[in-house]
């Protein structure tokens, strides 16, 4: 039994050189040439199932969200294009209206001067006409009162010119002569 346990301990004793890293002569196993095939193969089953999830699950995906988000953009872009057709549509109808209602407003105006102003050509014209008659019936009182005045004025130039003949000579002028007289002066 000792020789079988001399064997066991010489067997653990390699096993357990070999398990913690001891000198086996092998390169990296990544780098192993002898691996290559294997790895490549290894390799290329990753790459096609890969390419697979991806083209079959994730691609679609993405491609239906791109395409769900285009369509939203160009519907949005529609709807503003809509929006802003319908806005300048609004904008000419408002400025048309505008242009209308100044021009109402101007033809409402032009029409308010021209009776205002036909209402004060005719209230001018009868205050003129008013006043013209006035203006006449005024001169033909001037003409009354000078005349009246002028008659006055020789009446008094007749007493007042006796009155000095009086009162320088002493004697008392003949009215026919003073009347006579003062006829001659208011003429000259």
């Amino acid at each position: 039994m000792a020789e079988s346990h001399g064997e066991a301990k010489g067997q653990n004793a390699g096993t357990h050189t070999e398990a913690d890293g001891g000198h086996h002569g092998g390169a990296f196993p990544p780098f192993d040439s002898s691996n290559f095939a294997s790895q490549l193969v290894s390799l290329a089953i990753a790459f096609v199932a890969l390419y697979l999830i991806v083209s079959r699950v994730a691609l679609p995906r993405v491609g239906a969200t791109i395409d769900a988000r285009q369509n939203k953009i160009e519907g949005d872009l529609a709807e503003a294009q809509k929006l802003k057709d319908d806005s300048d549509a609004a904008l000419k109808a408002y400025e048309g209206e505008l242009a209308d209602a100044r021009a109402r407003a101007q033809a409402i105006g032009n029409e308010a001067r021209e009776k205002l102003n036909a209402a004060a050509e005719a209230e001018r014209k009868t205050l003129e006409d008013k006043l013209t008659a006035k203006l006449a019936d005024a001169e033909k009182q001037i003409a009354a009162t000078r005349a009246n005045a002028m008659s006055n004025v020789r009446g008094i130039a007749a007493d007042a010119a006796g009155a000095i003949v009086q009162r320088l000579a002493g004697v008392t002028p003949d009215a026919n002569a003073v009347n006579n007289a003062v006829d001659a002066s208011l003429k000259g």
